[in-house]
């Protein structure tokens, strides 16, 4: 598989001003328990070599709709809770002014001061303003992983957690925030693992783009 980013690749300076903004709000996320921890570090390592878990199957769909994951006709059923893997991508701080053309793409921290430095940084072309927003952004288009192709469904079986990751002896490294995918139910052999995009305000899809009505066995391998 082409995408084997396994994590989000955050630099020292974003980690920064993420755990300084955190702080003034007061944002904490829910961190993963050992267990979990242990299922991520699992995954992780798998991606780094193959670039999918063997119980899961990239497969083509039809009408155009582009590539979908499956859970293996002859693997075990996926129980409710399961760590799917980590949403992976470039990670970057963007004016939340922009308009969101993230096909791909989670904005899991929002209201990010930035000081004159930096704006220099993440936002030189534009006048330095002391009072404007940034965002945290995660976007897989160029890079990331096998979660970047889990289709849309108003009847999920996955679901995108806010997580964090806390200090660990599995070897996984620390995180602030991550966006990670659980199972919302059980998998059953054959289906099509899809997750909602619609969160909140229902937002993703505008009145010119209606997505394919899919559920987990409207394709099954």
């Amino acid at each position: 598989m082409k995408y084997k980013l396994p994590r989000p690749v955050v630099s020292p300076t974003i980690h920064e001003i993420l755990q300084r903004e955190m702080r003034k709000q007061r944002l904490t996320f829910h961190p993963l328990s050992s267990k979990e921890v242990k299922g991520l570090q699992e995954i992780v390592r798998i991606i780094e070599k193959k670039g999918l878990p063997p119980y899961l199957a990239c497969e083509n769909l039809p009408h155009h709709l582009g590539k979908g994951i499956f859970l293996k006709p002859d693997a075990r059923p996926l129980p409710k809770g399961h760590v799917i893997g980590s949403y992976a991508g470039e990670t970057s701080l963007i004016r939340q002014t922009l308009p969101d053309d993230g096909s791909y793409a989670f904005t899991p921290v929002l209201d990010l001061h930035l000081t004159r430095e930096e704006q220099q940084i993440f936002d030189h072309e534009t006048i330095y303003r002391p009072q404007r927003l940034y965002a945290y952004k995660i976007d897989a288009i160029k890079s990331g992983n096998f979660t970047r192709y889990i289709n849309h469904s108003e009847k999920p079986n996955v679901i995108a957690e806010l997580v964090s990751i806390p200090n660990n002896r599995s070897g996984l490294t620390p995180a602030l925030v991550e966006v990670v995918y659980f199972c919302k139910k059980v998998i059953h052999p054959g289906e099509q693992l899809l997750i909602s995009y619609e969160a909140g305000e229902k937002c993703y899809w505008n009145s010119k783009v209606k997505p394919f009505a899919m559920t987990p066995t409207t394709f099954q391998l």
